[in-house]
């Protein structure tokens, strides 16, 4: 298929060009009735603005562009069917997860995974068994599931019905996916994967494998994040017949906006085929912009670039301290600069690069220059690797979702909260993974990690008390 068509896009062009005249919904009129001072930067986006119009589609009954675009979509991942998604990777994540699981099927979760995953289990009624992630020493950062979880997993849970992984995690690493996959499905179990981070991998070149490479049944990937795509838009692919695709397609009617945006669809249309003519010059021009950028960086003080053990993400820059600055701090400082990072952790700065194409300019030597400035008064250090006694295992709530409606919640102070079971999710944001789940015991080293986040500076999501050293417990009614 040609992959340089775009026919959603297209065709919303073609209907914009015809000066039609609205009668229908949305209230702007394609921009016709809106504030005159702030038009200039809504003008053109409001003309796309448009809904399912005679020629337009309908995303939930596809029959023309849509569908066109999404079979454009599904042949350049060479996966069985594909769906572009409006609400984010959170109802992709939200819809596989209940087309998957049924109340009190055993599930077994990455535990370092995106708040939608849990909301998505917690809708089904599934139980949830989590993995816990091999754990890098010197980003100080939680990595992937091994295959040696994996299998304890399988063993420990013969009757778990699903699998659900994140890959890459934030940092761009990732894991021997394809092997947790094969021991899954020789079970006959499906293995849903959040690959938000991933979109763009099947790109080749430098990149990982992408999940629906390595044989996941689903994939949900954020286009948004590394294709050029509005916010929100996602894709979302079924790579099996492990599960009925007229389930999945339920859960998305019911989950998905009946008012899809024509803005996020055209953009997903269009970054859909940025990827599908993504060309081998491209790739060596990509590269060499980013090993030349990431070479200039390790130039400055107060900064070090740090490499993967093996393969990663070609599009994350992760920069750790060496200073008298935390992460937080340093993001801090090139905010002063007017440059504006992914994400702050106690230790390291996450730059997301675009994927360029050959000849695309992209302000590299400005970025380095304004980062030296943010550190013009650093001391120059080399930080003591925090060496964190962790050995991955595997978890279940002591309580479940069903049974939590008979315990009575209450707040008690952060120091009293070792032994207690936790009522609420503790989510630093970003990357938006809890610390801590609903109805698991709170354990020393948690209290200590999110005492460290707070003093740090970290911002939570869901919750304001625990900056004021509270948490949330259940008690018995």
């Amino acid at each position: 298929m040609d992959q340089s068509k775009t026919p959603l896009y297209d065709q919303l062009i073609l209907h914009n060009e015809n000066h039609p005249i609205s009668l229908h919904v949305p209230g702007h009129k394609y921009g016709a009735v809106f504030s005159e001072s702030k038009k200039s930067y809504f003008r053109e986006l409001l003309k796309l603005d448009a809904t399912e119009l005679a020629g337009l589609d309908d995303l939930h009954s596809p029959e023309g562009v849509i569908l066109e675009a999404e079979n454009l979509l599904s042949h350049l991942y060479r996966v069985e069917k594909s769906y572009f998604l409006v609400n984010g990777s959170t109802v992709g994540n939200l819809a596989m997860i209940m087309a998957a699981l049924k109340e009190n099927d055993t599930v077994l979760v990455q535990r370092n995974c995106h708040k939608s995953i849990l909301n998505g289990i917690e809708l089904s009624g599934a139980r949830a068994v989590f993995l816990g992630p091999d754990f890098h020493q010197g980003w100080g950062v939680s990595g992937g599931v091994s295959v040696e979880i994996m299998k304890k997993g399988l063993e420990s849970y013969p009757d778990t019905k699903a699998v659900i992984l994140t890959y890459p995690n934030y940092y761009g690493m990732v894991n021997e996916l394809g092997e947790i996959i094969r021991l899954a499905h020789k079970r006959d179990i499906p293995v849903l994967v959040d690959e938000a981070h991933g979109a763009h991998f099947i790109s080749g070149g430098s990149f990982p494998k992408s999940a629906v490479q390595l044989g996941a049944d689903i994939v949900v990937q954020s286009a948004h994040k590394t294709l050029p795509a509005m916010t929100m838009g996602s894709f979302l692919h079924v790579n099996s017949k492990r599960i009925a695709i007229d389930l999945l397609e339920k859960y998305l009617h019911i989950l998905q906006s009946s008012s899809p945006s024509y803005p996020i669809m055209a953009s997903l249309d269009l970054a859909r085929s940025y990827l599908g003519t993504y060309s081998t010059e491209d790739h060596c021009y990509l590269i060499e912009q980013v090993r030349t950028f990431k070479e200039s960086l390790k130039q400055l003080d107060g900064i070090k670039v740090l490499e993967y053990d093996g393969e990663g993400d070609l599009l994350k820059v992760t920069l750790q301290t060496a200073s008298q600055f935390n992460g937080f701090e340093l993001q801090t400082s090139f905010e002063q600069e007017g440059i504006y990072t992914e994400l702050a952790d106690p230790y390291n700065v996450l730059l997301v690069l675009p994927l360029l194409k050959d000849g695309n300019y992209f302000p590299f030597q400005p970025i380095v220059d304004g980062i030296k400035r943010s550190l013009k008064d650093v001391r120059d250090t080399n930080r003591e690797e925090n060496v964190v006694d962790y050995t991955p295992v595997i978890s279940t709530p002591v309580i479940s979702n069903k049974e939590m409606e008979h315990f009575e919640v209450r707040r008690v102070s952060i120091d009293d909260a070792v032994g207690e079971i936790c009522a609420e999710k503790i989510i630093p944001y970003p990357p938006g993974i809890p610390l801590i789940f609903p109805g698991e015991i709170i354990t020393k080293r948690m209290v200590d990690q999110i005492e460290t986040l707070v003093g740090l500076g970290a911002r939570f999501q869901g919750t304001k008390h625990i900056y004021d050293r509270y948490i949330t417990i259940f008690t018995k009614k």
